[in-house]
């Protein structure tokens, strides 16, 4: 029976795919790194630091590393005070699930900076058990270890819990963890993509309005009952 849900932040409870790609492609620039969109696109659900060694050429020292981390987040934290793309009914989903007495963490690959900002900001903290990010976890999805490292902390096993997702390689990560996963259609993504996903929405509206999360602890997903 599922007791836990675990959310991804980027292109799932807020609708960021834009705002990281144009801050991938201009601190690059400024490095004198020419990226494409597509490129970018191919990252997505993985941790910055692997993101940024397969972008910049040659081999790079932690420290520069780091720098290129910082300085791309705090462009993406400085848009999400100006203005959080937030995904239509992510809240509601997060106070409806908290209501029904299940376990909700968010279980992201962003900067912890980013994620906790994105929470306050969205104003779903309070209903949180808790909040994972890279900081977190040695490995990027789709290795497991993050929606495990969730799991653990909400005192849920990984069989017993639910993933929201919109990626390809997060996707691959909750289905190497041993749990279910809706997919969501977001920004950058297609439904081929997707494919490996228990089921898809097109949005997190489609989840409240469907009840696919039924109140007897099992999960109603078009038609078919997961639990």
């Amino acid at each position: 029976m599922p007791t836990g849900v675990l959310f991804d932040m980027d292109g799932t409870l807020i609708d960021s795919h834009q705002t990281h790609v144009d801050c991938w492609l201009r601190y690059a620039a400024r490095e004198g790194v020419i990226l494409d969109r597509d490129r970018v696109n191919s990252t997505f659900g993985m941790v910055n630091r692997e993101i940024i060694r397969s972008f910049w050429p040659g081999t790079l020292s932690d420290e520069k590393v780091r720098e290129i981390d910082l300085g791309k987040e705090t462009m993406v934290r400085d848009m999400f005070r100006t203005d959080l793309p937030a995904m239509p009914g992510a809240t509601q989903l997060l106070q409806m699930l908290h209501e029904q007495g299940f376990k909700l963490a968010v279980a992201s690959s962003g900067p912890k900076e980013n994620v906790v900002l994105a929470c306050e900001l969205l104003g779903v903290t309070p209903l949180l058990d808790a909040i994972v990010t890279s900081s977190d976890v040695k490995y990027g999805k789709p290795h497991p270890e993050i929606f495990l490292t969730a799991a653990k902390r909400i005192g849920a096993e990984p069989q017993n819990c639910i993933v929201v997702e919109d990626a390809t390689v997060g996707i691959q990560a909750a289905k190497a963890a041993g749990m279910k996963c809706i997919a969501i259609l977001s920004t950058g993504h297609t439904e081929s993509e997707l494919k490996d996903a228990d089921v898809i929405v097109r949005s997190l509206g489609e989840i409240v309005l469907g009840s696919h999360f039924s109140g007897d602890g099992g999960i109603s997903l078009l038609g078919e009952n997961l639990t």
